[in-house]
């Protein structure tokens, strides 16, 4: 429907829309930019990747999930949690339940 619309639109005009695409796009809306800036501020406050001004409360909350976490995935101490698993496979023992035959004996 909205092809149909530009058909009839001369070309002269579908050009400057399109010169304009561009433009647009770099406009930056004043709540996006606030929150880029609280994200900037938040990362040069941050030290090592760690909670910026923690409360006793959530360093508190954050220990318990991640020991729930430690429980439920098979960490704990002693567990590097960031390395990928090892996989052992063993091939079982296979019996096919053929006995086999003396071909010599009669």
């Amino acid at each position: 429907m909205l092809r149909s619309r530009l058909i009839s639109v001369p070309k002269t005009i579908k050009r400057n829309i399109s010169t304009n695409v561009p433009a647009l796009q770099k406009a930056v809306d004043p709540i996006q930019q606030l929150f880029v800036d609280k994200l900037r501020q938040y990362k040069s406050k941050s030290v090592d990747g760690k909670l910026v001004d923690p409360s006793p409360n959530i360093i508190r909350e954050r220990d318990s999930e991640l020991e729930k976490l430690n429980t439920q995935y098979g960490g704990g101490p002693g567990v590097d949690m960031t390395q990928f698993p090892q996989f052992k496979f063993v091939d079982p023992p296979v019996d096919t339940g053929i006995k086999p035959v003396d071909m010599g004996k009669k």
